[in-house]
C-alpha cells in the first residue's frame, strides 16, 4: 500500500488511520516491506514496524512532514496511528547500471 514518509533516526516513519486494514495488519503482523516508487533508482527496506507514540519523536516527524509535504503529519485526518519501520536489510540499484550498481545492506539488532 502506497504512504507517505520521512526517513529519520534510522527509521522510516509513516501514518495510517488505526482503523486501517493497513494498520490492523500491521498491528497482527509487523513484517513489512517499503520501497521507492521508481523503478529507475531502486531502494528497499525489509524491517519490522512498531507504533511510535513518543511525544518528541512525533514533533521531529512532523517537522520533517511539514518540510517535505508542506503539512504535519499529526493534522491527517481520522484516528491517526504512527509506525516506525525499523530496517533489517536495505537493497539498493540503479537500473541503469544494474548489476553493478546493486548493493545490500544488514542493520545489527537495535
Amino acid at each position: 500500500m502506497p504512504v507517505w514518509g520521512v526517513w529519520f533516526d534510522r527509521n522510516f516513519y509513516f501514518g495510517t488511520d488505526r482503523n486501517s486494514r493497513k494498520s490492523r495488519n500491521l498491528l497482527n503482523n509487523p513484517a513489512v516491506v517499503v520501497h521507492l516508487e521508481s523503478g529507475d533508482d531502486v531502494v528497499i527496506l525489509e524491517g519490522t514496524a512498531r507504533e511510535s507514540n513518543d511525544a518528541s519523536t512525533l514533533e521531529l516527524i512532523n517537522s520533517a512532514y511539514l518540510a517535505k509535504y508542506a503539512m504535519r503529519l499529526t493534522d491527517a485526518p481520522g484516528d491517526l496511528i504512527v509506525f516506525a519501520v525499523s530496517p533489517r536489510t536495505a537493497f539498493a540499484w540503479r537500473e541503469k547500471d544494474f548489476p553493478k550498481s546493486a548493493t545490500r545492506w544488514s542493520f545489527g539488532e537495535r
